[in-house]
């Protein structure tokens, strides 16, 4: 086997980092066009976070509701609050039946109509009709959406003969000699040894970083690893301001309650039995967009309005649905609450309170998925053999806030899009070029860091404990609700948590399956993002979408219609305009967003 550095190298067209939704998508596309595809997951791959997710994919079938591609497209430009770039948002809109209906001759068991037709649920920000009607536009398999399509990307990947490096941890892109990145050095984690895999085109598809809040929706795995090795490659990652809070996590857990249970008839109340959400939004009540239904949540509990002894959470009911509704369309749901809190939805309202749970900015992308950044003469250039997409991606299609149900059309059209134009940056690069010394000498040293003992500090950091500490100060210091006063704390305060990774040490300096070492790096990863997220959200200095500043409480177009890109170390973000390209906002120029 052919080494470097004396670690062993394996050669590949194409490295997918990532076995989420978005990373298989790609892998598949990629493996039948007859290309070599390795797959790195830290996991295994039907572990990935895609499989928790629950209500369902959307696009304009009309198959419940009259519908179109354009309501569906002007549904999630009003939901972004105008800041998604419309030519992205029309590129997946447009594709959304198609990408559907070819996840349905994967094999993905979608539940059905009695004409046999896939069924479709009303979801949050989905406008109304010509009749007058809110349209239903979610594609759903029950309430286990996400389980069914990862599982059926995964077999589909196995039967195309995609390579998987399952339970290895990659650890930095790794660059050539012309300043395009060629793969990435990763090590086992079974093992502990290290593997570079040189690959003439990489795809980063490693999901968000919800980890960085205490209360969250995300599952452990989900620290940011991608949006932090695209930081240390020298590239920005755009927006990370704007961080989505789920309106119905389980209180006091963050475990997810789907849109769905709303979609189905759910529907929330206070102490008072109120259904508080007709005051915030009347026409769409509690099928708003997420933002406007977690503001409203923690303002009724702010205002004292809450349940349970200590009034700090609110009721999501759906006891009136009847046993036959909830056991066939929510019967996720039900185990879980039967399960994690000891109570039936068919006889008992859920106790539920806004979570972290999507993160909305990530790394600058085109619609192919190709990574973006500005350039000295241009204002957005392409990087050479980078890619893109799912939610470690920022197209942007969902701006300021995501709409419930365009997750997984995120991942499965600009999944298929980044390998469609892989392929053919891949006729034209026939060659594995060499590797940039420093770019290689560097991923070495980032590999070695946790095993130094040589300058080890007298009373030594720890890893767990740091962590913890951060995703409380990222918890209470950038929140539903911001301020100039709270942020300029936090900044303080996460940039001396990070200045403490110095100092941090694991115990544990073996090689097998020591899981010590992923979490060191996924402290580092945690950080980066940390400083991106709440530097990011000091600098805007607006109210939009889930970023909502009490000290500028209203939308700001005229000086803030612009994507913000933050780099490794910055004090403040770069700002850029919304990208001119056409349709960006032609299509649907801002107006009041309301519900």
């Amino acid at each position: 086997m052919q080494t470097l550095n004396d670690i062993p190298i394996r050669h590949f067209d194409a490295l997918i980092i990532g076995a989420g939704g978005a990373g298989l998508r790609a892998a598949l596309q990629l493996a039948n066009a007859d290309l070599s595809v390795a797959v790195v997951s830290k996991v295994y791959p039907t572990r990935s976070h895609t499989v928790a997710a629950q209500g369902g994919i959307n696009a304009a079938l009309a198959n419940v509701l009259p519908d179109d591609w354009r309501w569906h497209m002007f549904d999630t430009v009003k939901g972004s609050d105008y800041l998604g770039d419309q030519d992205a948002i029309e590129f997946m809109c447009r594709a959304a039946p198609q990408a559907v209906y070819e996840l349905e001759h994967f094999g993905i068991p979608f539940s059905r109509l009695d004409n046999g037709n896939i069924y479709q649920r009303k979801f949050g920000g989905q406008s109304q009709n010509f009749g007058g009607e809110q349209a239903a536009r979610t594609c759903a398999a029950a309430d286990r959406t996400g389980h069914a399509m990862l599982h059926t990307l995964y077999q589909k990947n196995i039967q195309a003969k995609t390579q998987f490096f399952n339970e290895h941890f990659a650890v930095d892109l790794l660059k050539n000699e012309q300043g395009g990145i060629q793969g990435a050095l990763v090590f086992s984690i079974e093992t502990g040894e290290p593997v570079i895999i040189d690959a003439r085109s990489t795809l980063l598809s490693t999901g968000g970083v919800g980890q960085l809040f205490r209360t969250c929706t995300n599952a452990l795995i989900n620290t940011g690893d991608g949006l932090a090795m695209a930081l240390r490659a020298g590239l920005p990652i755009q927006d990370m301001e704007f961080f989505q809070f789920h309106p119905t996590g389980i209180a006091g857990r963050g475990m997810l309650i789907t849109e769905g249970a709303r979609g189905e008839g759910g529907y929330l109340v206070n102490e008072l039995g109120e259904r508080f959400m007709e005051r915030y939004a009347p026409n769409a009540k509690d099928l708003a967009s997420r933002d406007v239904v977690s503001r409203s949540i923690y303002t009724e509990v702010k205002e004292g309005r809450g349940c349970g002894p200590d009034k700090d959470f609110v009721y999501l009911k759906l006891d009136h649905l009847g046993a036959d509704v909830i056991k066939k369309r929510l019967p996720g749901i039900r185990d879980m609450c039967l399960t994690f809190l000891g109570i039936d939805p068919i006889e008992q309202a859920i106790p539920i309170y806004p979570t972290a749970h999507y993160t909305m900015g990530g790394i600058p992308t085109d619609i192919h998925g190709r990574v973006v950044a500005p350039a000295r003469h241009s204002p957005e250039q392409a990087i050479s053999g980078l890619y893109a997409a799912g939610e470690s991606a920022c197209v942007s299609v969902h701006g300021a806030n995501r709409l419930g149900g365009n997750s997984l059309l995120d991942i499965l059209v600009f999944g298929r899009a980044a390998a469609d134009h892989m392929i053919e940056y891949l006729r034209e690069h026939s060659y594995h070029n060499k590797f940039d010394k420093a770019s290689l000498e560097q991923a070495i040293a980032h590999w070695k860091r946790w095993d130094n003992t040589e300058n080890a500090a007298d009373k030594p950091e720890s890893v767990a404990a740091l962590r913890d500490e951060l995703r409380l100060v990222m918890e209470q210091h950038c929140g539903v609700f911001r301020t100039r006063e709270i942020l300029s704390e936090g900044v303080q305060k996460v940039k001396a948590i990070v200045a403490r990774f110095k100092q941090a040490q694991i115990q544990d300096h073996s090689k097998v399956f020591n899981t010590a070492r992923v979490e060191a790096f996924e402290l580092e990863n945690l950080g980066e993002c940390a400083l991106a997220t709440i530097v990011s959200a000091l600098h805007r200095e607006e109210s939009r979408g889930a970023h909502s500043r009490v000290d500028f409480d209203s939308r700001d177009d005229q000086n803030w219609m612009k994507h913000s890109l933050y780099y490794q170390g910055a004090d403040k973000p770069e700002y850029k305009p919304v990208r001119t390209k056409p349709l960006t906002v032609d299509s649907f120029p801002p107006v009041e967003r309301t519900y």
